[in-house]
């Protein structure tokens, strides 16, 4: 049995006419009908009354279906039913996390869990915040850490994932400074301030956006990029602006390699979070959320 002839009778059994089906398939009608014929010598019976236009559901046919939904329901089911029995056992975590807190606060927060939980092994996945949460979203990872701000909520804010705050961060306007040692661009003191952006697909360039979109728009961008370490390195260049995380520029501030490219109101305040799925499987993701929840109880009591 064809699982293709499964799907060829679920895409059948509402209409009961072929050629709408057939098309449905992006098959023709003849090869259309040769695997529902198929499938019904597989049963052993008719699945179709054929004898009036269009064709009816047989009661083989109206038992089948119930039968044809719950095999094709089990089957996309067995590689999610796998990889949770899999990582039941394993003691390995998969966590995603952007750039920038990959190189920043993701080092440090680990060897902070380590007083509490036994982290054998990690499989980091850095990448976009988009990626990140596309991994999430198909079980590849069991965590992500991300930078978040209530104006720009993601994917991993739904009802779907539970999210808890690990830290605190700030996205800094910064620019190298000028041959007198002052900021080289002051945001709203000058008509236009070339700006070092994100890219869609960067959870920080989602933030600048939700954030300072408006205020924003008459300055022209000169250089796009997905990783905030791209954006320091053209910023250190003397390209233009940039909104960078303190928790990458805290020695660039200061060294002075960078300053701030504007007033505490061109700031903002983020939260780094901890996202996971509701029903979250295996010994080691569960020791790692308890030590996580734990460490956050004490830091508020």
């Amino acid at each position: 049995m064809n699982l293709i002839w499964l799907e060829d009778f679920l895409a059948l059994a509402p209409t009961g006419n072929f050629s709408r089906a057939a098309e449905e398939r992006h098959s023709s009608q003849p090869a259309f009908s040769r695997r529902i014929r198929a499938l019904e010598a597989w049963v052993g019976a008719e699945l179709f009354d054929r004898s009036t236009q269009p064709a009816r559901l047989t009661e083989v046919g109206e038992w089948f279906l119930e039968v044809a939904q719950d095999l094709l329901a089990r089957v996309s089911r067995v590689p999610g039913d796998a990889k949770r029995l899999a990582d039941a056992s394993s003691v390995t975590l998969r966590l995603a996390s952007t750039h920038a807190l990959s190189f920043t606060f993701l080092p440090r927060w680990l060897r902070g869990l380590e007083a509490t939980a036994a982290l054998e092994s990690v499989q980091l996945m850095s990448d976009v915040l988009q990626r990140c949460e596309t991994l999430m979203q198909e079980g590849k990872a069991q965590f992500v850490l991300s930078h978040a701000h209530a104006q720009a909520p993601g994917a991993l804010d739904a009802d779907t994932y539970l999210a808890i705050q690990v830290g605190d961060d700030e996205l800094i306007p910064v620019c190298s400074p000028n041959e007198q040692g002052d900021a080289r661009h002051i945001l709203g003191a000058e008509a236009s301030v070339p700006l070092l952006h994100y890219s869609e697909e960067s959870g920080l360039g989602r933030i600048i956006r939700s954030v300072f979109d408006r205020r924003l728009a008459a300055a022209p961008t000169v250089f796009t990029a997905h990783a905030a370490s791209v954006l320091r390195t053209m910023a250190l260049d003397g390209r233009g602006v940039a909104w960078l995380p303190r928790t990458l520029v805290e020695d660039d501030l200061e060294a002075r390699r960078l300053l701030p490219a504007g007033g505490k109101e061109w700031s903002v305040p983020v939260a780094i979070k901890l996202y996971r799925e509701r029903e979250l499987s295996g010994k080691a993701a569960e020791a790692l959320w308890q030590a996580v929840t734990t460490q956050q109880t004490s830091a508020t009591n």
